[in-house]
């Protein structure tokens, strides 16, 4: 028997958000992990604010909305806020009740630099790998470093050379979008910027391959579980590599004890090989022999856990893949190196948090 439309909405509910995630949602986990580090961060995040005036959007709803559009590949955050008034599981994870408004998009840019002057980002992420350190998640000993190429949020079009006081306007085919041929030209970073993000860099992955407007990113992973540890973007420079893993180890929370770094081939220089050993890091980095000497000696490679560094290190790509696909880093959204870094904190620690939130299922 066919059924009928009541035209007559319900005036009253008796349900809340919380009432329409199923119970055993993975979201569930992950918003637990949110809500407790959250919790040891308030003090700063009360600091960052001021006393007096209008109450603000809660910089919480910010952290946990960047969150979601990392988690479920949201490109944009005017995309993310007209999700947010309709979707009741968005509306559990910010804490919001169904009949509340979302907030505007242009919140997040208001705040961005709030947050970047705070280094939000990073102390939470510090959060995130000092819970994981509690849950005995990750290595004290034993990491992996490699970096990637994304891919700026500037045409191809814009790069135009230095001494260029003023942009060519229109065309051939006219408008705003105006053909622009390049042929027979030569642009290297030396003689050309682009005028859409000065801080990108024309780079490419390998011989035959295109260049591309890009910034560098770089990754220092633990081995046990494959969490990030930490995450730095660059400018996309022929050192950024080795000299961004040298950062990352300087910077993270060392308990103590004689730790090893797996790397490929790409890292095997002899002055990066002497930086690692002058900070008490054994370098398991692939061997680059060719038309070459490698840096890494027998003394390194007669031991069993220089193949086994060797072969966890691949595992970095999968947190590169997780961060361009899942994460909506194929192609970056902001310009700027300071903004793209924010996105790359944000998204490691999305990714950390379904990581973890995954294992504690496993081990339940």
């Amino acid at each position: 028997m066919r059924g009928r439309t009541d035209p007559q909405a319900k005036m009253l509910f008796g349900v809340t958000a919380e009432d329409f995630v199923p119970a055993n949602h993975p979201i569930r986990r992950v918003r637990a992990l949110v809500d407790a580090l959250l919790e040891a961060l308030s003090p700063e995040l009360t600091a960052m604010y001021s006393s007096r005036g209008c109450y603000s959007v809660p910089p919480e709803h910010l952290i946990k909305g960047t969150l979601l559009m990392a988690l479920y590949s949201i490109r944009s955050e005017r995309q993310f806020c007209e999700r947010l008034q309709y979707d009741l599981l968005f509306k559990w994870f910010l804490g919001l009740n169904i009949t509340d408004a979302a907030f505007d998009h242009s919140t997040f840019s208001k705040n961005r630099k709030r947050i970047l002057e705070g280094g939000l980002a990073e102390g939470l992420l510090g959060e995130v790998v000092r819970e994981a350190r509690r849950r005995h998640l990750v290595s004290e000993d034993h990491f992996s470093a490699d970096g990637t190429l994304f891919q700026a949020w500037a045409s191809q079009k814009s790069v135009r050379p230095r001494e260029e006081e003023q942009p060519p306007r229109g065309g051939a085919g006219g408008g705003r979008n105006a053909e622009v041929d390049f042929h027979g030209q030569q642009r290297k970073n030396d003689t050309h910027v682009s005028t859409t993000d000065p801080e990108a860099r024309l780079a490419r992955k390998g011989n035959g391959k295109e260049a591309k407007l890009s910034f560098a990113g770089h990754l220092l992973m633990e081995n046990r579980n494959g969490l990030i540890v930490d995450v730095l973007v660059t400018e996309a420079t022929g050192t950024a590599e080795r000299e961004a893993a040298l950062v990352m180890l300087d910077r993270r929370d060392l308990p103590g004890g004689r730790a090893t770094l797996g790397a490929d081939r790409g890292y095997d220089t002899k002055a990066f090989v002497e930086a690692l050993r002058q900070r008490d890091v054994t370098p398991h980095v692939a061997q680059n022999n060719t038309n070459r000497r490698s840096a890494i000696d027998g003394r390194t490679t007669r031991h069993a856990g220089y193949a086994v560094s060797l072969r966890i290190r691949k595992r970095i790509e999968e947190c590169f893949g997780w961060m361009k696909t899942v994460g909506g880093g194929g192609k970056l959204r902001y310009i700027g190196r300071a903004k793209n870094q924010l996105w790359a904190t944000f998204t490691a620690i999305a990714f950390n948090l379904t990581r973890m939130a995954n294992l504690e299922a496993q081990a339940a």
